[in-house]
């Protein structure tokens, strides 16, 4: 299952993370949320390949550690989403589609 498009739409902003708001549910550690809106992930499908933290020019990713997870232990944080420069390259080569990139989205910086 993807990234829900519409999260902003269908989930509660229950938190922010190193600058950027959180999107729950969240009920550590089975269920983080998605992090980011300019640039989100969905922490709960992310596996961690690291291909979007490899690919971005500009260095919005960063890895985060998520003790217990079922799906990974590291998470692709958009930590540094205001430097976006919506390539697109992160949601192309996530496996998973666990990125959502969106310009007219608000939280643009």
């Amino acid at each position: 299952m993807a990234i829900d498009p519409n999260f902003e739409e269908n989930r509660e902003q229950v938190d922010t993370h190193e600058g950027h708001d959180v999107w729950g549910p969240v009920d550590e550690p089975e269920k983080l949320g998605i992090h980011g809106t300019h640039v989100a992930v969905d922490f709960d499908i992310c596996i961690a390949d690291g291909a979007c933290v490899e690919d971005c020019p500009v260095d919005v990713f960063e890895w985060v550690d998520t003790p217990d997870h079922p799906e990974s232990e590291l998470k692709a944080d958009p930590a540094n989403e205001s430097q976006c420069i919506d390539c697109m390259l992160c949601v192309d080569v996530c496996p998973v589609d666990a990125i959502d990139v969106d310009a007219g989205r608000a939280g643009r910086t």
